[in-house]
């Protein structure tokens, strides 16, 4: 489930957060890094990827209408779950492409 920041802070503001900051803030270096090191969500990720990993902001979606073969959009179907953001990711790197090629 996604919320806004807005969202966030009004839900704090109701007492409706999860999250206990006081007791990670009051935790020790080590017990942050065994936490990490015991999350299944983390498991497998480099020293090398962790040095140079970077926060970015998602870029907003558009709703857009479009006419797309049926062929394609079923092609991309059963690839699994995530079919458009597949899609998106495929024009985005024949943009990028594009951008590459220009002088």
């Amino acid at each position: 489930m996604k919320f806004s920041a807005t969202e966030l802070r009004a839900m704090k503001a109701r007492g409706e957060s999860r999250s206990d900051l006081a007791r990670v803030r009051a935790k020790s270096e080590a017990e942050l890094a065994r936490d990490i090191a015991s999350d299944p969500d983390f498991a497998g990720i480099s020293d090398v990827w962790l040095a140079t990993a970077e926060a970015v902001r998602p870029i907003p979606k558009a709703l857009l209408s479009l006419r797309i073969d049926a062929d394609v959009i079923d092609w991309f179907k059963r690839q699994g779950p995530g079919y458009q953001s597949r899609m998106n990711a495929a024009l985005r790197a024949f943009m990028q492409l594009k951008q590459k090629s220009r002088p």
